[in-house]
């Protein structure tokens, strides 16, 4: 078992947090940079490589990821969690607050349960460069064809026209809530359910994300901002569930690395964070799209021709 140097781990983080929120794979550009850049990162950076650790140290720099969107959206949350308490208590779902709170929960469920029984499978079967490139290229062509059927629109400008005189008052993010929580709960669990396709090396959770929520008539802005706020469980669990053999003698040596790979995630992750909401305000998966299939294709030449 090899052991996780500092310039990997930070490297390793930096790449994470911004590939996890971006609609490019984390995953999948964990397994293919490593295998592209070869010598020691190839050898130590194997999620398919027999005792590698270095899959429970990916996930556990989710952790890091996700708390950076709990900081970035903590506004959110407390109402979210709010919500869910009154719901709870009043056992009514209610409001937008209540009504958003049991659509993330609903949502999370089958990649929660698709996480649990297929996590060692897709790991040990697919985790290597050449089908992480081949679905990291479907991923390209997936952005590009839910842009050219997309039902929802672009950005706030469309959300502002619909704006009612009695919500004038809300803020920006309370709107989207609102337009968010009039999805019904069938929606929003297949929204969620996109997220299993993540599990797939190659395959962005955050684009599957917002390409379901295109396709069930939200904008990009909002299936962003929907996007975000059910990644912020999943992984947020999975890193909790991945973090015990780091903790145990196992962990031995890594943790030093991890707590700087960690560092250099949230902070990656945070700055994406508040690129990316800006961004879906009024642009498209377009240039992801362009990036993603080209990189996929790239790669597959280079690991079956070079």
């Amino acid at each position: 078992m090899s052991l996780l140097t500092y310039p990997e781990a930070i490297g390793v983080g930096l790449l994470q947090g911004v590939t996890e929120l971006f609609p490019v794979s984390s995953l999948g550009h964990s397994i293919l940079i490593p295998a592209l850049l070869g010598g020691h990162w190839k050898h130590d950076l194997d999620v398919s490589a027999d005792g590698s650790l270095y899959l429970n140290e990916l996930v556990g720099l989710h952790l890091a990821t996700a708390l950076a969107l709990v900081v970035f959206f903590w506004r959110d949350w407390v109402r979210v969690i709010r919500g869910l308490a009154t719901s709870i208590t009043q056992r009514r779902i209610q409001t937008v607050d209540q009504r958003l709170a049991w659509l993330i929960i609903m949502a999370c469920i089958p990649v929660g349960i698709a996480g649990v029984a297929l996590d060692k499978v897709f790991r040990t079967t697919l985790g290597r460069p050449v089908p992480t490139a081949i679905f990291l290229a479907l991923n390209g062509i997936v952005l590009f064809v839910t842009e050219r059927l997309r039902r929802g629109g672009t950005g706030r400008r469309r959300a502002e026209d619909a704006v009612a005189p009695d919500e004038e008052h809300l803020s920006p993010d309370e709107l989207s809530d609102l337009r968010i929580t009039r999805m019904t709960m069938r929606q929003a669990v297949t929204i969620g359910a996109a997220q299993i396709l993540a599990l797939l090396p190659g395959i962005s959770r955050s684009g599957s994300t917002i390409s379901a929520g295109i396709f069930k008539g939200l904008n990009h802005e909002d299936s962003a901002r929907f996007a975000f706020l059910l990644a912020t469980p999943v992984i947020g669990g999975a890193a909790l569930l991945k973090l015990p053999p780091l903790l145990g003698s196992e962990g031995n040596g890594l943790r030093g690395p991890l707590l700087a790979g960690s560092v250099a995630a949230f902070i990656a992750a945070y700055l994406a964070t508040r690129y990316l909401v800006k961004y879906f305000e009024n642009r498209t998966l377009i240039p992801f799209a362009i990036y993603c299939t080209l990189a996929g294709l790239g790669s597959l030449a280079y690991f079956t021709i070079g």
